[in-house]
C-alpha cells in the first residue's frame, strides 16, 4: 500500500479521503490556498503546503504547483476528490510524466470520457441505448438545424464540454433554434474554452439515474447499484438517494449491467459514475459518464456497507477489486442532503461569512453520517463551491430513512451564515418526491421547480415561537446583568420577584428586529399577573420559562416551546423545531426607553463614552443621562420620563450590547 499520499483538493472531500488514508495507515499531505491556512482538511492531513492565492486559478487548478508539491513532499499519489482538476486530462498525463500515480482513470480514458460526443461514440459501438441525437463534427448552423428538425423538437443543445448546466438549451420550436445555438455555444466558450455542441431529443422531466461502478487494472469490473439524483435546482443536484426508488429488480439489473458495459468498453480504472436519464416508462438512455468519485457516493457506502476511497486507493495500488459482483449486497435505503452556505429566501444568493456556532447530530451511530468541511472559526468565502457539509441518512426502508433525515436536519445547528437547511427539510416533505415509491411518475428533474413556483415564499414568516424564544433569551439577559437568582423553576419568577429587578412593576418595552430582510415590531407587556407579546395583531401569553444548558423552554398559548438561541456578530440564532432563523435588532431606532418603563435601555451597541448622572439622582424626562460611542460617534441618550436614578449598572469605558440596560429608574414621589 502507498505510504504517502497529497490530496489535490479542500473542503468535506478532502477529509474524508484523509480519514480512510489514516485507517489504512497512509500519510496524508494537503494542499491549501492562502485563504484555507487553517482550514478543517489542514488540520485532518499529516502535512500541508500552500499552494498558492484564494483564486482557484492560483492555487487548487495550479497543476504545475500541485505536482511540485507533490514531489517536495515525497508522496507516491495524487487523490484529486472531485472537481477541481479530478477530470482534467492534463493533470492526469502530468502525474503519469512524474512518475506519480493518478488516483483515478487514465489521462487517455478522462479525455474521452470527458468530451460528451465521443464518450457517445464509444458507448454506441458498445450497444449502450442512446436518445435520438446527433453528436457529429459538423458543427455548421445549416448541419444543426437539419439535424434537430430530424430528431424532433422539444431538442436539447448540450456543450459537449463540462457541466453543471452551462452551455445547455431546451428549444421548443424551430424558429427558436439558431438563437438558441448561438447562445449555448457562447455561454460553452466562455465556460469551457470549447463551443462545440451535440444535439438530443428532449425529455420533458426526467429522472437523473446513475449507476455507481469499479474497475480494477486486472480487468474485473462490477457496480454498486445506482443512484437517484433527480432532486436538481438549475442542474445542481441537492438531495440524492440510494438505490432508486420504484425500480423492478429486472430494471436495476439491467441499468447496473449497462453500466458495467460501458465502463469496459472505455478500458476504466477505478471509481467511476455513469449517468443515464429515464422516462416516465423506466426506459434509460445514457447521459455522460463522470471520471471521478462523485459527491454523493456517500449513499453508495451506506447500502452496501463499503469504502469507495478504501477501494480507490487499493485499486491504485495495483490490487483486485475487494469483491465481485455476486459478493456485493444491497441493504436498506440512504439519503443525502447537501448542506449550501446560501439563502433560499433570496434566490439562493452564497452566503458568505465566519461560523461562529455548529452542532452536528453525533447520536445516530450508522445510521446518520456528516461528511463536514468546516469547523467553528472558518470564514466562507466567495473563491469556492458553497457546500459546507453532507448529512447522509440510512434506515431499512425509504421513508424510515427520510424520517431520520429530517431529524438530523433538525439536530443541524450552525449560526454565522445562512445556510439551505430549512428548504431541505421542506423539500424531503414535498408529496412528488415523499411519496415516489408510490407515485415515481412524479420524481424527476422537476419537482423542486415545481414546488419553488407552487409556494409564496420559501420561508415561513416570524414565528410567534421563535419570537417567544426570542424574548426569554432577552429577559435572561436582563437577570444576567442585575446579578438576580436564575428564572427558571418557578412560573411565575418573572414577575413575583422582591429583590430589586424593575421588571416587576409593570412595564412595555418595544422590539424591532429583522427577519429575512423584512422588519417586525414585537411589543412586550408584563405585568405583575401576566406576560404578554404582540407580534402583528395578535396577543401571545407567557409563561413558565426555563433554562436547562442552554436550552431555553417557554409556554407560548399553552403550548411548550423549546429552542435555543446564539448570539454572535451575525445576530441572535434562534433554532427552535428543526427551524433555523436568523434576527438581527435593527439599530439607532430601537424604541426601549418609553415613557413607562423603569429602565433605560441603550439602543445600539458601543462604549459608554460618559455617565452623566449619579445613583439618587433625580432626572427630567429627555434629560441627557448617558452618552454612548459607536462607529465613532457619540450618541446621546435621554431618560424617558421623571423619576429617581435608583441603579446604574454601566461605568464609563464600558462596552454594551444594543438593548442593555443601563440605569434603573423609579418614580419621583411628590
Amino acid at each position: 500500500m502507498f505510504s504517502k499520499i497529497l490530496i489535490a483538493n479542500r473542503g468535506e472531500i478532502a477529509v474524508r479521503v484523509a480519514r480512510t488514508a489514516r485507517k489504512l495507515g497512509i500519510k496524508t499531505v494537503a494542499v491549501c490556498s492562502e485563504v484555507d491556512v487553517y482550514a478543517l482538511h489542514t488540520t485532518e492531513c499529516d502535512q500541508k503546503v500552500i499552494i498558492g492565492g484564494a483564486l482557484p486559478s492560483e492555487s487548487y487548478l495550479n497543476g504545475r504547483r500541485i505536482i511540485d508539491a507533490a514531489k517536495d513532499m515525497g508522496v507516491e499519489a495524487i487523490h484529486p476528490g472531485y472537481g477541481f482538476l479530478s477530470e482534467n486530462a492534463e493533470f492526469a498525463a502530468l502525474c503519469e510524466d512524474e512518475g506519480i500515480k493518478f488516483i483515478g482513470p487514465s489521462s487517455r480514458v478522462i479525455q474521452a470520457m470527458g468530451l460528451k460526443s465521443s464518450a457517445k461514440v464509444i458507448v454506441e459501438k458498445a450497444g449502450v441505448p442512446l436518445l435520438p441525437g446527433f453528436h457529429g463534427e459538423d458543427q455548421s448552423d445549416k448541419t444543426l438545424s437539419a439535424e434537430a428538425e430530424r430528431i424532433g423538437f422539444p431538442v436539447l443543445i448540450k456543450a459537449i464540454a463540462g457541466g453543471g448546466g452551462k452551455g445547455m438549451r431546451v428549444v421548443d420550436r424551430p424558429d427558436q433554434f439558431l438563437a438558441a445555438l448561438s447562445a449555448a455555444r457562447r455561454e460553452a466558450k466562455n465556460s469551457f474554452g470549447n463551443e462545440r455542441v451535440l444535439l438530443e431529443r428532449y425529455i420533458q422531466a426526467p429522472r437523473h439515474i446513475e449507476v455507481q461502478v469499479f474497475a480494477d487494472q486486472h480487468d474485473n469490473y462490477v457496480h454498486l447499484y445506482e443512484r437517484d439524483c433527480s432532486l436538481q435546482r438549475r442542474y445542481q443536484k441537492v438531495i440524492e438517494e440510494a438505490p432508486a426508488p420504484a425500480l423492478t429488480e429486472v430494471t436495476r439489473e439491467a441499468i447496473g449491467e449497462t453500466a458495467v458495459a460501458v465502463a469496459r468498453a472505455v478500458g476504466y480504472e477505478g471509481a467511476g459514475t455513469v449517468e443515464f436519464i429515464m422516462d416516465e416508462d423506466f426506459q434509460f438512455y445514457f447521459m455522460e459518464m463522470n471520471t471521478r468519485l462523485q459527491v454523493e457516493h456517500p449513499v453508495t457506502e451506506m447500502i452496501t456497507k463499503e469504502d469507495l476511497v478504501e477501494w480507490q486507493l487499493r485499486v491504485a495500488f495495483g490490487e483486485s477489486l475487494p469483491k465481485q459482483q455476486d459478493e456485493i449486497k444491497l441493504s436498506g435505503h440512504a439519503v443525502e442532503c447537501r448542506v449550501y452556505a446560501e439563502n433560499p429566501a433570496r434566490d439562493f444568493l452564497p452566503a458568505s461569512g465566519r461560523i461562529e456556532y455548529l452542532m452536528e447530530q453525533r447520536d445516530g451511530g450508522a445510521a446518520v453520517r456528516i461528511d463536514s468541511g468546516v469547523q467553528v472559526g472558518d470564514e466562507v468565502g466567495v473563491f469556492y463551491d458553497p457546500m459546507i457539509s453532507k448529512i447522509i441518512s440510512w434506515d431499512i426502508d425509504r421513508q424510515a430513512a427520510l424520517s431520520k433525515m429530517d431529524s438530523a436536519l433538525k439536530a443541524y445547528h450552525l449560526a454565522g451564515i445562512q445556510t439551505n437547511t430549512n428548504f431541505l427539510r421542506q423539500l424531503i416533505s414535498v408529496p412528488d418526491f415523499n411519496n415516489a415509491e408510490k407515485e415515481p411518475k412524479n420524481l424527476n428533474t422537476g419537482v423542486i421547480s415545481r414546488y419553488i413556483e407552487s409556494v409564496d415564499q420559501l420561508y415561513k414568516p416570524l414565528s410567534a415561537q421563535t419570537v417567544a424564544l426570542f424574548l426569554v433569551f432577552e429577559l435572561k439577559g436582563t437577570c444576567n446583568r442585575h446579578n438576580e437568582p436564575d428564572i427558571s423553576a418557578d412560573p411565575y419568577s418573572p414577575w413575583k420577584q422582591t429583590d430589586g429587578w424593575r421588571l416587576n412593576r409593570g412595564t412595555n418595552r418595544i422590539f424591532k428586529i429583522t427577519c429575512d430582510e423584512k422588519p417586525y415590531e414585537i411589543t412586550l407587556n408584563i405585568t405583575p399577573k401576566k406576560m404578554q407579546f404582540t407580534l402583528g395583531e395578535v396577543h401571545y401569553e407567557l409563561s413558565e420559562w426555563s433554562f436547562d444548558a442552554g436550552q431555553i423552554g417557554v409556554t407560548v398559548a399553552g403550548s411548550v416551546i423549546k429552542g435555543f438561541v446564539f448570539e454572535g456578530e451575525s445576530g441572535l440564532t434562534v433554532f427552535c423545531d428543526g427551524d433555523t432563523t436568523v434576527l438581527t435588532r435593527s439599530r439607532f431606532d430601537l424604541d426601549v426607553n418609553d415613557e413607562s418603563g423603569n429602565s433605560l435601555i441603550a439602543p445600539l451597541p458601543g462604549h459608554v463614552r460618559q455617565v452623566l448622572v449619579k445613583k439618587g439622582d433625580t432626572v427630567k424626562k429627555d434629560e441627557a443621562v448617558v452618552i454612548v460611542e459607536a462607529m465613532k460617534m457619540e450618541h446621546t441618550i435621554l431618560s424617558p420620563r421623571t423619576g429617581k436614578v435608583v441603579e446604574i449598572y454601566y461605568s464609563e469605558g464600558d462596552q454594551v450590547l444594543e438593548g442593555a440596560e443601563l440605569l434603573a429608574l423609579e418614580e419621583d414621589q411628590p
